[in-house]
């Protein structure tokens, strides 16, 4: 391959370039690599939270790599071209640790250790009746790339699941629910709710106070895909009712969570800074790097987002 048929590949990241930089010269040694927004014109652009003014430069994309599974900044700057193929993370490494966290949120939930933390707290010893893994119902709320790899494992671990997508979805031995009526069914039946949702206009506060009071009384949720799609106040007012008994919360509408908010101090929120899922530099390398030998061979690729959808 000749210098002038190598691919052109900008890496724009507000992070951790060089190490984008290592992966990706690993994973496509064929492509020329450049870094940052003075680059030269070039042909695909691997980027995580850019600047805006690098659309203005990069007039001649083939295709935009984004290094999150969320799109919506992105799909919000004013000079994202709308006719490139913008493309989301499937993968990147994240999928099996929201499995992981996942799991951990729906064992804590199964052998009631909330409620044996009370107990130690009141110095109260009370032993509780041993449960099967299939007698606790856990609704997946979004079945995306990362949304049914999640589903699928904690059914293969033996909870029983039902998953929501927005638009119909079939997943073998897992139970689906779509639109508007079909969320109200899954939320109904789930004493544990996993929110993997993307963040559109559609899903924008859709867990608000009415749909939150479908949980069944004494659910758990844990929110590991946006801040914006779960309404902050009517969670706490449904927390101190003891509605819901527990949440376990990765994201926020804001970020860094501010220190007067009263999820730092109520008992019964579990927080974590946004590390449900952090993208692996070389994994996501590698994903990265099959969908530009594809694009450049004239083949098709997944994850393009529709934007219309957001997603």
């Amino acid at each position: 391959m000749t210098t002038h048929d190598r691919p052109h590949v900008l890496i724009c990241t507000a992070k951790d370039q060089d190490d984008w930089r290592s992966a990706l010269a690993q994973c496509l040694p064929d492509a020329t690599l450049h870094v940052g927004i003075d680059a030269p014109p070039c042909d695909y652009a691997v980027v995580w939270k850019p600047p805006y003014a690098l659309f203005e430069r990069q007039t001649k994309l083939k295709a935009i790599f984004s290094l999150g599974a969320g799109v919506n900044a992105l799909v919000a700057m004013p000079f994202l071209p709308r006719d490139v193929p913008l493309v989301r993370m499937e993968d990147g490494g994240m999928a099996e640790q929201l499995v992981e966290y996942a799991l951990y949120v729906a064992l804590r939930r199964l052998r009631r250790f909330a409620a044996y933390e009370r107990d130690q707290r009141a110095q109260r010893w009370s032993p509780r009746p041993a449960r099967a893994r299939h007698e606790l119902r856990v609704g997946v709320l979004g079945l995306g790339a990362l949304g049914e790899k999640v589903a699928r494992a904690l059914a293969d671990f033996g909870f029983t699941v039902t998953g929501w997508s927005r638009t119909p979805k079939d997943i073998a031995g897992i139970a689906t629910g779509h639109g508007s009526d079909g969320l109200d069914r899954v939320l109904a039946r789930s004493a544990l709710a996993v929110i993997l949702l993307p963040l559109t206009d559609a899903t924008r506060g859709i867990l608000d106070t009415e749909r939150l009071r479908m949980l069944p009384a004494g659910a758990s949720i844990a929110n590991l895909s946006r801040g914006e799609v779960l309404d902050d106040v009517a969670l706490l007012a449904l927390l101190d009712a003891n509605h819901i008994d527990e949440a376990h919360l990765d994201v926020f509408a804001q970020e860094p969570l501010p220190v007067d908010h009263p999820y730092w101090r109520h008992p019964r929120v579990h927080m974590t800074p946004h590390i449900a899922a952090l993208t692996d530099p070389l994994v996501a390398a590698r994903e990265v790097a099959d969908k530009i030998r594809r694009l450049e061979a004239g083949l098709s690729i997944t994850g393009v987002v529709d934007f219309e959808r957001q997603y």
